[in-house]
């Protein structure tokens, strides 16, 4: 397990490799996913709160786990991993922790000798999300409603950036949605 401690008082660690068979058991009510974290085929990565007072409430599972990630190797690639899922406790969400936690642990896989790290993201806050992790835009989508990002970004730039927002424009979106997508209207890239 590698494990290490951030500035902003939270740990971070790889619990295992894809191979390791690592489960994590997440409170359902909390976290998104949950179910897809006690799966043995894919490796995982954490971000626990050391203090007590900063741990979010759970019903069950580690109470020190505020965010997660799920990854495993492509199947057609063995240079590229995936992250499968990125989920944060609904009550620490915008609070910059799924960027980190994805920068975090996309510099491990890189550091295990893969060239490329993927994810498939299906609205427009995980596309952000994922651009201020330091992915970009493909221009591939899954055929699953999901645009694919990869690190490193394969292209940089406004238009980019801007064709992926524009798919999800096109798309039935919740008002939310609509208005952070206008938000986004001709902007540039988020900063790392």
């Amino acid at each position: 397990m590698y494990i290490a401690s951030k500035p902003d008082d939270m740990e971070y660690a790889v619990l295992g490799w894809p191979d390791d068979g690592p489960k994590i058991r997440l409170d359902y009510e909390r976290f998104s996913y949950a179910g897809k974290f006690v799966m043995s085929n894919t490796g995982k990565a954490v971000v626990r709160a050391e203090r007590p007072s900063e741990r979010p409430p759970v019903s069950f599972g580690d109470e020190s786990v505020v965010a997660a990630i799920a990854f495993n190797e492509d199947r057609t690639d063995d240079g590229t991993m995936w992250l499968r899922y990125v989920t944060v406790h609904a009550d620490r969400r915008g609070e910059g922790i799924g960027p980190k936690l994805t920068r975090f642990t996309t510099e491990r896989i890189h550091d295990r000798g893969y060239h490329r790290v993927r994810i498939a993201v299906n609205n427009p806050y995980a596309y952000q999300a994922l651009y201020r992790a330091g992915f970009g835009f493909t221009g591939e989508d899954t055929g699953l409603a999901e645009l694919v990002l990869e690190h490193p970004r394969p292209v940089a730039g406004r238009e980019r950036y801007q064709d992926g927002l524009d798919r999800y424009r096109e798309r039935d979106l919740s008002s939310g949605e609509r208005a952070f997508l206008a938000s986004k209207e001709g902007a540039t890239p988020p900063r790392e």
